[in-house]
């Protein structure tokens, strides 16, 4: 497919590199070929230039005079064993069932550190927001940090069998009695509700009321922290809500962004430093594509 210096990259390079991908996209794209076809063609172009890439950052390691001890690249293999493995001898194993060895282990291994400190020392270490521009990008970005109105509620979900003829309304009226007694809305919906939260007490994480089904949506406008619904029926199933907060829809503060601003423009930044550093070292380098 390409070679960088004196270095080969295959065919088989590019579908190893590709086949986690392949998989994934066989299974979601079963029944439309053409995307298939035309997805994976992109997943193939792109781990050739990625494979093409660490090529070149390899050669420039080798060319610029770089060094790393090779005691260095022991212990990080060891790491490796550890963390993937736990023994040698499951290492051992695994490679012998790939038709791989340690040898050929240990280089991969060796290649991947020797690109990421490549990396690291011409990319990473020279990324530096200032104060500035993450003002600057929130300032032009401000609708990307808009908060829709949202709820906090417990439910009640009473689904209706499909001969129904009343029941579940009868249920979800004794249910909401209870309530009006002052019995403990989590503690009946752990027993009555057939929700995914029943174990939880019917409890849902924040939610934004315009996303919500518009029956629910309706009623969780109208009620107010603290307030449980009557029955509201619809027709597969009966519910029954407690608004446990509100949040008015708002704007979050530059305060509570700065940390995530902060992280895109830095990778922002390391794309575009990255780039030209692979252009710098591809100008100077043997490079062809078959």
């Amino acid at each position: 497919k390409a070679v960088v210096h004196d270095s080969l990259i295959t065919y088989l390079d590019v579908e190893d590199a590709t086949a986690p991908v392949a998989d994934e996209l066989r299974r979601d794209y079963r029944e439309q070929p053409e995307v298939f076809n035309k997805k994976l063609d992109q997943a193939l172009d792109e781990n050739l230039e990625r494979l093409l890439q660490d090529q070149l950052i390899l050669h420039e390691f080798v060319t610029a005079g770089y060094n790393i001890p090779e005691s260095i690249i022991d212990e990080y293999v060891d790491q490796r064993v550890r963390d993937r493995f736990g023994t040698r001898a499951t290492l051992t194993k695994t490679l012998a069932a790939q038709g791989s060895t340690f040898e050929k282990y240990r280089r991969q291994i060796r290649d991947q550190f020797i690109i990421e400190q490549m990396r690291y020392s011409n990319i990473s270490r020279e990324i530096v927001v200032s104060p500035h521009k993450i003002e600057m990008y929130y300032v032009a970005h401000t609708n990307d940090f808009k908060i829709a109105e949202q709820v906090k509620m417990r439910i009640i979900y009473l689904p209706k069998a499909s001969d129904d003829s009343g029941q579940t309304r009868k249920l979800s009226d004794e249910v909401l009695g209870k309530l009006k007694d002052g019995a403990d809305f989590g503690e009946l919906a752990s027993v009555y509700s057939q929700g995914a939260d029943r174990k939880q007490g019917g409890a849902r994480d924040w939610e934004e009321i315009s996303k919500l089904n518009p029956r629910l949506s309706e009623v969780a406008a109208q009620l107010n922290p603290g307030q449980t619904s009557d029955v509201i029926e619809m027709p597969t199933a009966c519910y029954l809500m407690k608004i446990e907060d509100k949040q008015s829809a708002h704007t979050k503060p530059l305060s509570e962004v700065r940390d995530d601003i902060e992280k895109i423009l830095s990778n922002d930044q390391r794309a575009v430093l990255a780039r030209q550093w692979i252009e710098r070292m591809r100008k100077k380098t043997f490079v062809r594509y078959f």
